[in-house]
């Protein structure tokens, strides 16, 4: 598509010589090629059209890459890619073989940190701040935090560190009252206290910028007005968060006007001390219906601009579980479920409205999840807490520590699990398996089906087990009427060679065994831990082929290979699984072929 403006920016540098007028058509064009890429690659788009002003404004006040600016959570970077060269590449985001939908090193010099998860800015920003600084380098560091990423703990641990010692350290706190649900708890309602002193504000920002202005006389004016007013305003009035950790606060701000945060930005970068800059900005910014439902358009698949969303009537196995849990809680008053800000991605939406004292979002935490289901099994309760595989890596040592050790019967239910597909490296749930099954008193099911999936959560239900029923992105290709049941499933024909598999790709299984001859397929149920049952079965065959989509090294299938050896299992044992090497964006489809689990491939490895 043919621009004014945005065919013209090749760099931050492009930007700055741009004049207010100009500056508005462009923001407007940015928004029309995220709505135009998104609509047909799918992605995040209701955070990134909330953060166009905000991202030209950084870029204007600020030198990149000699500065360095994270967007955290990274989805929120669209714009950013847009105004940093990428322009001709934008139309592959989120596409195999094409530019990340998040902040990528090894994409553009003008992303210097990783950010698929959040919550990690300020920890990173700080830490090449204090690089340049020791090294002598030019330039400093930014961390844009939004998106409810503040509400995870790590941030406070940042800046908790950052606070402590003079800089002009720059954290930007990107408020958009959202995360991908509503955001929950008190700091959301900290910054709406903060938000709702607008004329206040205005004034100061006016005031301010005036007598930066002046010249020679301007910065000590302003300098000591500042430090009158901040003694003042300690022994009159409340300190907010911030400032209590010994941050300057500025703001709030119109994250929509770039005159406005241009001149924050200047005013924080002459502080020799660290600075939060709260901007308060409108998710879904500049198209009406990612306006009018933020949550919807979070992210999204392909859709029409002019109708919006497409909804779809094919039910996930995100909404299975939500229903499931919904008759479990009809049923025992005992049942809660528990999200970490994904109430609509994990299909607990319906439970939250129908269960609301049984019902917990704890915002992007989800280690203070893991531990917080642990105190409510402790209190009698049976807690199910919903997560994505790849979110659920931050809780591993509370999984460990805090629920494993005492045995406690807390519910994992980990959506995601798997190839995921287009969001890339940082959302692959494909290590779940290896790093869960680390862990003593850790039970492990990995239904394939709808059903399956709503048996494993009411069988787990009244045990005394730690569970974790683990299962896809998408829809299920229902293609087996056998019976699925017991800790192993055997299809037979009595072969002497045997498939074994589980999950989603074991209906990839039951298509390839109709063209094979003299193969069994073993379904594992409960993947983990290993039964002596299982190994004494498969210690029979001749030939055993492994297909794992998760990572090779801790997999099952390396688990069974240890067992089959002390067995003495004396055949051919072949393993299809991931081998040291992150998954890249591409369809699911696609990266299932490319690692030998798709249909074909089955057949094509086992052979006749």
């Amino acid at each position: 598509m043919e621009y004014r403006i945005l065919n013209t920016i090749k760099s931050p540098q492009d930007v700055k010589k741009l004049n207010k007028n100009d500056i508005n058509v462009l923001c407007n064009e940015i928004r029309t090629e995220i709505i135009d890429v998104v609509s047909r690659n799918g992605g995040h788009l209701a955070s990134s059209l909330g953060a166009v002003e905000l991202t030209v404004a950084l870029h204007r006040a600020f030198n990149s890459p000699e500065d360095a600016i994270i967007f955290d959570v990274g989805h929120q970077s669209y714009a950013h890619k847009l105004i940093t060269g990428r322009f001709d590449s934008f139309k592959t985001l989120r596409q195999e073989g094409g530019i990340s939908g998040f902040m990528r090193p090894d994409e553009s010099e003008y992303d210097p940190f990783v950010t698929g998860h959040s919550s990690n800015s300020i920890s990173a920003a700080y830490g090449i701040y204090k690089a340049k600084a020791l090294s002598g380098q030019s330039g400093t560091a930014i961390a844009v935090i939004g998106d409810g990423a503040m509400t995870g703990g790590m941030a406070y641990e940042a800046l908790n560190n950052a606070a402590a010692k003079r800089s002009n350290f720059i954290v930007v706190l990107n408020d958009n009252k959202m995360s991908i649900s509503h955001n929950v708890g008190a700091l959301p309602r900290a910054f709406t206290r903060m938000r709702n002193r607008k004329g206040y504000h205005k004034m100061k920002f006016a005031i301010s910028h005036l007598l930066l202005k002046l010249p020679l006389i301007g910065r000590p004016i302003y300098n000591f007005v500042f430090s009158v007013k901040e003694a003042f305003k300690s022994i009159v009035y409340k300190n907010n968060i911030f400032t209590s950790l010994g941050l300057n606060y500025l703001g709030p701000v119109n994250g929509h006007d770039i005159e406005s945060m241009e001149s924050l930005f200047a005013i924080a970068k002459s502080y020799s001390r660290p600075t939060l800059i709260h901007v308060v900005t409108t998710k879904g910014k500049g198209y009406s219906h990612a306006e009018s439902s933020p949550k919807d358009y979070h992210g999204v698949s392909s859709f029409d601009i002019q109708k919006g969303k497409s909804v779809s009537n094919s039910k996930t196995y995100s909404d299975i579980a939500g229903e499931a849990l919904c008759e479990l809680a009809n049923k025992n008053k005992k049942v809660c479920a528990i999200t970490a800000a994904m109430a609509e991605g994990t299909g607990l939406g319906t439970f939250a409205a129908k269960y609301k004292n049984r019902f917990f979002d704890v915002g992007i935490a989800e280690q203070h999840a893991v531990t917080y289901s642990a105190g409510l099994a402790t209190g009698g309760m049976i807690p199910f807490f919903a997560v994505y595989s790849s979110f659920l890596q931050r809780g591993y040592d509370q999984v460990l520590h805090d629920a494993a050790i005492a045995n406690l019967p807390i519910k994992l239910l980990v959506d995601r699990a798997g190839i995921v597909g287009d969001d890339g490296e940082s959302h692959q749930g494909v290590f779940d398996v290896a790093y869960l099954s680390t862990i003593p008193n850790v039970n492990i099911y990995s239904p394939a089906y709808y059903d399956e999936l709503k048996n494993a959560i009411f069988n787990t239900a009244d045990t005394s087990e730690l569970s974790v029923i683990r299962y896809p992105r998408g829809v299920e290709n229902k293609n087996f009427d056998g019976e699925i049941s017991g800790d192993y499933t055997v299809v037979s024909q009595n072969g002497e060679r045997v498939i074994v598999t589980y999950g989603r790709i074991f209906a990839n299984a039951v298509d390839a065994q109709k063209s094979l001859k003299n193969t069994d397929i073993i379904k594992l149920n409960r993947i983990y831990p290993i039964f002596d049952e299982l190994i004494d079965l498969l210690i029979r065959y001749k030939e055993i082929y492994f297909f794992e989509e998760g990572i090779l090294a801790g997999g099952i299938a390396e688990h069974i290979g240890c067992r089959l050896l002390q067995k003495g299992f004396s055949g051919r044992y072949n393993v299809n699984a991931i081998d040291g090497e992150f998954v890249a964006a591409a369809t699911i489809p696609s990266a299932l072929k490319k690692y030998g689990l798709d249909t074909k491939s089955m057949i094509d490895i086992v052979g006749n």
